[in-house]
């Protein structure tokens, strides 16, 4: 897979040159690139803002650099027109290249699951425009949305300074979905959020070596080797987890994909099967 960031600070993406993600790069896995928007002005004072139209507070990120390095990076998949020249749309794109996929970190955006983790994971080519300021110029997003797919995403409800720390967290995410990243293939399959019959539970908790720590013992039931133990005690503890941290993500679990035991340890939670076929808090028939 290859990856582009387009960004004012390209040392806040160091960190993609450690753990996974770098030894992905220097395994040849993915390819990242990072780029100095500002590379692409024509000022002395290198000029990526300005005041809004219309007032308020804060300052926009400008079209001209952005489209400016859009088209040169993607080889002028984004250029609205043939370009007449490579300073207009950059080196053309190559014969049989991949469309890149533009990702826009944005707190106004669809929130980033693990579901679209797995569905960028999937792509060959995507290309991430963090922003800064109040945002990027609204022209800019719609102009590529007309020649690549566009995918405006939130990593949470808040706001940050800037677009790098989302889009770090977005390139871990997808990036050790690639084959080959984790050292074991099976690694992300009991992740929290993993594809499965319940896709919204948080995962339970993990224990390794010393067996006695500051008095606290391992639970007896990981010592059994008694897989299908093991297995219902990580389901539970999951389940009990989930509960506890997120229970609205139970809310969307459907009744259908869970078997007894799931339900027996549902019900002992306070969690109960409704009419619409999904579960609900006893604790809601109190309040109403």
């Amino acid at each position: 897979m290859r990856v582009d960031v387009i960004t004012i600070f390209p040392e806040y993406l160091t960190p993609l040159d450690v753990s996974l993600v770098g030894k992905a790069r220097r395994r040849g896995l993915l390819d990242v690139r990072v780029h100095d928007l500002r590379e692409w002005t024509h000022d002395r004072h290198r000029t990526v803002d300005d005041t809004p139209y219309g007032g308020g507070p804060g300052m926009v990120m400008k079209p001209e650099p952005w489209g400016e390095a859009l088209d040169e990076v993607t080889g002028g998949f984004g250029a609205e027109e043939p370009a007449p020249g490579p300073e207009a749309a950059g080196t053309p794109a190559p014969v049989g290249a991949p469309r890149p996929v533009l990702v826009v970190p944005t707190p106004s955006g669809t929130p980033f699951t693990q579901r679209i983790a797995a569905e960028l994971a999937e792509e060959e080519w995507l290309v991430f425009t963090p922003a800064r300021y109040e945002g990027i110029d609204r022209r800019v997003i719609d102009a590529y949305a007309r020649r690549m797919e566009v995918r405006e995403l939130s990593v949470g409800d808040y706001v940050l300074a800037g677009g790098e720390a989302p889009v770090l967290v977005m390139v871990e995410a997808v990036a050790r979905l690639l084959p080959g990243v984790l050292g074991n293939a099976e690694s992300h399959r009991d992740d929290s959020f993993a594809d499965g019959a319940m896709a919204s539970l948080l995962e339970g908790p993990v224990y390794t070596k010393p067996l006695e720590w500051r008095g606290h013992e391992v639970p007896e039931v990981l010592l059994s080797g008694h897989h299908g133990r093991i297995s219902r005690w990580r389901r539970d503890e999951a389940l009990r987890r989930t509960a506890r941290n997120r229970p609205e993500l139970l809310r969307v679990v459907d009744v259908e994909t869970t078997d007894r035991a799931d339900r027996a340890t549902l019900a002992e939670l306070g969690w109960v099967p409704r009419a619409d076929g999904r579960f609900g808090s006893t604790e809601d028939d109190v309040e109403e």
